[in-house]
């Protein structure tokens, strides 16, 4: 049950269209057909993929009481490869070989000889895998949350993010956008009413001319994920680990176990730093002070009383192994404990968008370049502080 027990992971996506009114057996009936196991065809590369409904890889019996929790639909992304064994392939082809070969004078095949075999061993192998003694099935859940008509994607990597946009728009109808930090800036800049551009990066550093390496020019503003992350920093380190929201609620946040960083212009590499104060040690900040970025950064946050711990991605702003906070004691029948999940999850979102919209509420407003000098400032003399 995916986003219902231990730690959540998930990559957002809205939902084109308007939301479902409620989610009822039309929508299982949509799922039931495009359940994993019944397309009569594979996809070109050879990869199937289908709903599944929770319980297992090969779960495919949905029910309203089973899938739809607390306002969203709960099911699974089945992904079916089909890995034929090396091992097993260069197996056969050496018995073909052999059996073609014994006769030869020379004591060695032929070089026709070993194209035979070749194929005559990936034929058996195919063969073989037919009946699925070799297919590997994989699982990602997915939870649609009708009140923000938006989608949960249990992963932090896009890799499988096209054929769930793909498959999903086959079966009811409407297409994904991935919210990935320049899209959501998009969002919250058109709510908030906010009018200041981000169309090149902040230069944090001199030397770093508005490049960001991992993001393409054209599209979306996600190098705002990377700020964001830095600024996290800046706030914490040198400000405040407490921000009062839009909705008058204090975020109480630290960096926390994990910090990736990278050089913008792809010159100078990648470096992953472990503990439990990342942020604080001296080659964090050399790092940082040499012009690197974050990708990813662990944070514990604490809202309304309830702790979230999560590593935040900066350009998707996947969510990576949040450790949820404890259901409160006198939730103790089963399917409360289910709707109390839904709304835990809830409102981790509903925390992170407050959190990056503070954000957004100083990056996009004319008081960005005072604030970027100060950051820059803050850069300088950051290890004479740690000293």
């Amino acid at each position: 049950m995916g986003f219902f027990t231990g730690r959540v992971t998930f990559l957002r996506f809205a939902v084109g269209g308007p939301a479902p009114r409620f989610f009822d057996d039309e929508h299982l009936d949509r799922l039931r057909e495009h359940a994993a196991g019944r397309q009569a065809l594979a996809a070109a590369d050879g990869i199937e993929t289908g709903w599944a409904a929770g319980k297992s890889v090969l779960d495919t019996e949905f029910d309203l009481a089973k899938n739809v929790i607390n306002d969203t639909l709960h099911f699974d992304l089945r992904v079916d490869t089909d890995r034929l064994p090396g091992d097993l392939l260069k197996a056969y082809y050496e018995t073909d070989l052999t059996a073609l070969a014994k006769e030869n004078p020379s004591g060695f095949a032929s070089a026709r000889q070993k194209r035979e075999a070749k194929e005559g061993a990936r034929n058996r192998l195919e063969a073989e895998a037919k009946d699925g003694r070799f297919k590997r099935r994989k699982c990602t859940p997915v939870l649609w949350d009708r009140a923000a008509n938006e989608v949960l994607f249990g992963a932090t990597s896009a890799t499988h993010a096209d054929r769930l946009s793909d498959l999903f728009e086959r079966t009811f109808g409407l297409p994904l956008e991935p919210l990935t930090a320049g899209r959501q800036a998009e969002r919250a800049a058109s709510a908030l009413g906010l009018t200041g551009a981000a169309e090149m990066p902040s230069e944090f550093v001199p030397g770093n001319e508005g490049e960001v390496a991992w993001v393409p020019g054209g599209g979306a503003a996600d190098f705002l994920g990377n700020e964001y992350l830095l600024w996290l920093w800046f706030l914490t380190d040198r400000e405040t680990d407490t921000v009062t929201a839009a909705d008058g609620s204090d975020i109480t946040l630290m960096p926390a176990r994990t910090l990736t960083l990278e050089c913008p212009r792809g010159v100078t590499g990648s470096e992953t730093i472990a503990s439990d104060g990342p942020t604080r040690l001296p080659e964090a900040r050399r790092a940082v002070q040499a012009g690197k970025l974050p990708r990813k950064m662990g944070l514990t946050m604490v809202r309304h009383g309830l702790q979230y711990e999560l590593t935040l991605h900066a350009e998707t702003l996947a969510v990576g192994s949040c450790k949820m906070p404890d259901l409160p004691e006198d939730v103790t029948e089963a399917r409360a404990k289910l709707d109390e999940r839904a709304t835990q999850v809830r409102e981790l979102v509903e925390t992170l968008d407050l959190l990056y919209a503070h954000f957004l509420t100083v990056r996009l407003s004319p008081g960005w370049a005072e604030e970027l000098e100060r950051v820059r400032g803050w850069l300088a003399h950051a290890e004479s502080r740690a000293a």
